[in-house]
């Protein structure tokens, strides 16, 4: 005797309208994270736009210039209240962002401009620019310490996991082949680990912020089509 295994026409409507709106939410609700994506990290090599050097100025750090000059230089400029502030942190940061400076000319600057949004109480992905050992280790040389990556890592493997597995679970209703699906399912989560793994290889190793860039894009296109597949075998699919 074969075993039947549900499929999207064994569900209620009630059920495929409860599916469809989960799905549609976390597609919106991940465009939007790409646009933060964008936002966040476009401009650390003082140029617009989100490029490769930018990853690897956020987990790699730059010779040239530090995390929070090219932040200023960059992406945080138009927030400054007055351009001459630019010019105050920058020398600040050439002189070798002491602690007396940063609370003599720094601090306030900060504190007025940038720690709205870089605290960890409202975003902890973001350099914490409340206190004096937040900003001095984006003041210096180097890319993103191991405790943030560490701390920003595990918020992304539970978070996304719990997300993967829900798209998953609704997609395993897909009536295609047994062993795609099979295969379907494990490759966001491998691209996944492989994106959280790389930021910690791309620390030391500059180049790998190229397998930072392909994970990611690679479990978002294997995210994108579960839903997608999963949308249309719900409404327009025929089985046979």
């Amino acid at each position: 005797m074969t075993k039947h295994y549900a499929r999207f026409s064994d569900i209620s409507t009630s059920e495929k309208i409860l599916n469809t709106v989960f799905l549609l939410t976390i597609g919106l609700a991940y465009l939007v994270a790409l646009i933060n994506m964008y936002y966040t990290h476009q401009g650390r090599d003082g140029k617009p736009g989100l490029s490769i050097e930018d990853i690897v100025i956020l987990y790699h750090g730059s010779n040239d210039q530090t995390r929070l000059g090219a932040a200023i230089n960059g992406i945080m400029e138009p927030n400054l209240k007055y351009k001459s502030d630019k010019e105050v942190i920058l020398k600040w940061i050439y002189k070798g962002a002491e602690e007396p400076g940063y609370n003599n000319d720094i601090a306030p600057i900060l504190n007025r401009d940038c720690v709205h949004c870089h605290n960890p109480q409202i975003n902890p992905s973001l350099p914490d620019l409340s206190h004096f050992s937040g900003v001095s280790e984006v003041a210096r040389s180097g890319g993103a310490p191991l405790p943030v990556l560490i701390r920003v890592s595990h918020i992304h493997l539970f978070g996304i996991a719990f997300i993967l597995y829900f798209i998953g679970r609704i997609f395993l209703l897909c009536d295609i082949n047994i062993y795609v699906k099979r295969i379907a399912v494990v490759i966001p989560f491998a691209a996944m680990l492989l994106d959280v793994l790389s930021w910690f290889v791309t620390k030391s190793i500059s180049s790998f912020a190229y397998v930072v860039v392909l994970s990611g894009a690679l479990m978002g296109l294997s995210m994108g089509i579960q839903i997608l597949l999963s949308i249309y075998q719900m409404w327009l699919y025929k089985p046979r």
